[in-house]
């Protein structure tokens, strides 16, 4: 079809910038802010992540998300939008050294989504929260904000000024696709959603601390029943389940950082017990801490 056409066109185009941009890195920032470019030449083991708030369009290639259980599957004909941080295992299913994985990513603040909705959008705000990942089909006038904001790599000098438009039109075809709901009501005062948001991002911030989910009811002004219903209506997870994830991928991180002793990194995350930290890491990742960056350092040499 005629859209077709001009999508695959779209793809070809921005696909070829990406590849003049990158050498073997796996993912750059580009000059254009918090628009990154993704390319892979095989197919990845599952990852541990956290995806902040973004959009990510695939021009080559089909990655799996998961959400604790959930998993979305999507390629060069749909976008995926998270809409909170959220820690996923991200998997690459298609890439070859001939045909990488290729992908875009534009991350977004919720701040941006408020300056968007106008009287335009009166939701109502006690509406029953949804997931905050969805995949969507991508149509073209996306694709043609996107391939103007992506061109802005290679002319650096308009960034200032047209970065800023672009983003703003491509965050307003998303509002008005098949998902942009979600998008409103996590960016709607008052509303459920908006409140759950806080709570996450309460539980980001704080995840090394001890934290009771009495609290964090009390910070919603909702029961604990309630809170624990509507967070996991988010994000798939119980508020300590989260959090659990959030600390194992720190640790992680640490551990990749070269933090040798795995006792420093279960207390810097905030493990009161070095056996238990262990435990739940093994069960994550599927190896002890030192066994597993040993491995992973590996890799990387």
């Amino acid at each position: 079809s005629a859209m077709e056409t001009k999508l695959s066109a779209y793809r070809q185009e921005m696909a070829a910038i990406v590849s003049r941009h990158m050498k073997r890195e796996t993912w750059i920032e580009t000059a254009v802010p918090s628009l990154y470019f993704v390319r892979e030449f095989s197919a990845s083991e599952p990852s541990h992540i956290f995806q902040k708030p973004s959009l990510c369009i695939i021009l080559q290639g089909k990655k799996e998300i998961c959400l604790a259980k959930e998993c979305f599957q999507y390629g060069p004909s749909e976008y995926l939008i998270s809409a909170v941080g959220l820690p996923v295992i991200g998997q690459i299913m298609e890439a070859t050294e001939t045909e990488p994985y290729i992908s875009l990513k534009l991350e977004f603040t919720m701040n941006q989504i408020v300056d968007l909705i106008h009287d335009k959008y009166q939701e109502n705000p006690k509406k029953k929260q949804d997931r905050a990942i969805h995949v969507s089909p991508i149509e073209v006038p996306l694709m043609d904000a996107m391939a103007r904001l992506v061109r802005l790599v290679d002319a650096p000098d308009n960034i200032d000024v047209l970065a800023p438009i672009y983003i703003k039109e491509i965050l307003y075809y998303v509002l008005i696709g098949p998902h942009g709901h979600v998008l409103r009501q996590f960016a709607m005062k008052g509303s459920t959603a908006c409140q759950i948001q806080e709570i996450v991002q309460y539980v980001i911030t704080h995840y090394n601390e001890t934290i009771r989910v009495e609290e964090l009811a009390e910070k919603a002004k909702v029961s604990v029943p309630t809170l624990h219903r509507q967070f996991k209506e988010v994000t798939a997870m119980s508020p300590l389940q989260f959090q659990k994830k959030l600390r194992l991928q720190e640790a992680r991180l640490l551990l990749l950082k070269g933090t040798v002793n795995a006792t420093d990194v279960a207390f810097q995350v905030g493990y009161e017990s070095p056996s238990q930290f262990s435990r739940e890491y093994s069960r994550m990742f599927g190896y002890p801490p030192k066994k597993d960056s040993k491995r992973l350092l590996a890799e990387y040499v």
